[in-house]
């Protein structure tokens, strides 16, 4: 029996079901004890799934009918919750991490040079793990870097296209991510491929293999806690707070430049989407109400 076309009514009467809380499909919609209402985002992905199923058998589904759009416009007004912001790690912060991080060890080398490229690139964890010593050197990678003399150009395949990246060197070898970079490469023997490898044999061998990029929130968290940054909150909290964005925040609330250049730098198509990215942005420096007389 071929399957029938989706039909856009009983999708919409899904949505509401998984936003009420009720049991889907049920005739009269009938309350389950203990059953909680889907989350906005649950709802969403559920939606996309449906839809992709739909094209796969050739019976695209169009989720822009009256009966869809309709009630995820009111699913999303009525359930959606503000996003839950990552902390920022500012410079101040960085410079604790950094130094919970043993220079004299592989893994500590590496995760430094990960964590100061990051900010200061401000790149997402799979950008800085995706990253290799060279071009068309790997196929699953996101870019790669160029060394020069005044910085690091980073190369990334981001969601809106190629773009570069320029990350020049610091005031200071201690927090330089150039110099970083180049002391991972030097003792870590690369010549080609991934940037960031795994460590193998009790942290004396690089594996051949690429890191991945939950090591970098894993990295973000630990050292977070090790460096007592929030300190003013319980640990569980604290771990909570940061993730691999939270590199990529620091660099927007603290790079005291024009919001043009941290927009072009984080790879953003518009002003309003880095302002979401900057925690401590002034936001009344400019009074319109004083402004207007009152």
């Amino acid at each position: 029996m071929s399957p029938l076309p989706p039909d856009p009514e009983i999708v919409g009467l899904y949505i509401t079901s998984c936003a009420s809380g009720t049991a889907a499909g049920s005739a009269v919609g009938t309350a389950i004890r203990g059953l909680k209402p889907n989350s906005v985002s649950t709802i969403e992905r559920r939606l996309a799934a449906i839809g992709w199923n739909c094209s796969q058998r050739g019976m695209p589904l169009d989720r822009r009918d009256r009966a869809i759009a309709t009630v995820m416009a009111g699913t999303r007004n009525t359930h959606a919750a503000p996003p839950r912001q990552k902390e920022a790690i500012l410079p101040e912060d960085l410079v604790a991490k950094l130094e919970t991080l043993d220079r004299g060890t592989l893994p500590g080398l590496r995760d430094r040079a990960m964590l100061l490229i990051g900010f200061a690139g401000g790149l997402r964890r799979s950008e800085i793990t995706g990253l290799d010593l060279g071009r068309d050197q790997t196929e699953d990678s996101s870019g790669w870097i160029e060394i020069f003399d005044k910085g690091v150009l980073v190369t990334l395949r981001g969601k809106t296209g190629w773009r570069e990246v320029e990350i020049g060197r610091g005031s200071s070898d201690a927090t330089c991510p150039v110099a970083a970079v180049e002391t991972w490469i030097k003792f870590a023997k690369l010549a080609k491929g991934p940037l960031f490898h795994r460590v193998t044999g009790g942290g004396k061998d690089v594996g051949p293999d690429r890191l991945n990029d939950q090591e970098v929130a894993r990295l973000v968290k630990m050292t977070a806690l090790a460096a007592g940054v929030r300190g003013d909150l319980p640990e569980i909290e604290r771990g909570l707070k940061f993730a691999g964005h939270s590199l990529r925040a620091g660099l927007a609330s603290s790079a005291e430049v024009h919001e043009r250049y941290v927009q072009q730098q984080l790879g953003h198509a518009s002003a309003e989407m880095t302002r979401r990215y900057q925690r401590r942005r002034d936001r009344f420096r400019v009074n319109l109400a004083r402004a207007s007389g009152l």
